[in-house]
C-alpha cells in the first residue's frame, strides 16, 4: 500500500475566470487545477510556486488555504488505477500578476496540453477535477473549509 501523499493546488481566480490545466485522456479533455505533490522538507506553500513554474509557467503569490480534500482511490471512478492512492490536497488562494503570459510550464503533468482561463460561469459544463469544487468556486464561497473525500 502507498503511503499517504499530500498535494497543494493552486486557486487562481481572475475576471470571473479560473486558471486550469487543460488535461487529455481516452475520453476526451478534462480541467485540473495547477498543483501537485508535496517533496519532503518542502512546505505547502512552497510546493504551490514550485508546481505552478512547472505547470503554468507563472510565478504565483499564495494566499490562505480554501480548501482540504481527500481523494481516497478506490471510492471513485478511477478506482480500477487508483484503489492503492491517499491523498490529501490543500488548495490555496492564489494571485499572480495580470501581465503574466500563461503556458505550459517546463515540466508538465503527462496528460497536460495546455493552461485555460474557464470563466467561472461555465466551470459546471466542463470536466473538472474535483468536480465538487464548482460550486463553492461559482457561489464565491472561499472561507476555508474540509470537503473530505469528495469527487
Amino acid at each position: 500500500m502507498k503511503p499517504i501523499r499530500n498535494s497543494a493546488k493552486a486557486v487562481i481566480i481572475q475576471n470571473e475566470r479560473v486558471l486550469l490545466t487543460k488535461n487529455v485522456d481516452e475520453e476526451g479533455f478534462f480541467y485540473l487545477f495547477p498543483g501537485g505533490g508535496q517533496e519532503k522538507f518542502e512546505e505547502l506553500k512552497d510546493a504551490v510556486v514550485r508546481e505552478c513554474i512547472e505547470e503554468i509557467g507563472c510565478q504565483v503569490e499564495v494566499k490562505d488555504i480554501i480548501f482540504i480534500r481527500e481523494y481516497i482511490g478506490k471510492n471513485h471512478q478511477f478506482a480500477d488505477s487508483d484503489a492503492d492512492i491517499h491523498q490529501v490536497e490543500f488548495y490555496f488562494e492564489c494571485v499572480m500578476d495580470n501581465q503574466e503570459e500563461v503556458s505550459n510550464g517546463h515540466n508538465p503533468d503527462e496528460t497536460q496540453v495546455g493552461v485555460e482561463w474557464i470563466e467561472l460561469s461555465r466551470l459546471h459544463e466542463m470536466r473538472v477535477y474535483p468536480y465538487d469544487l464548482v460550486k463553492p468556486l461559482t457561489e464565491a464561497i472561499t472561507t476555508p473549509r474540509y470537503i473530505g473525500d469528495s469527487m
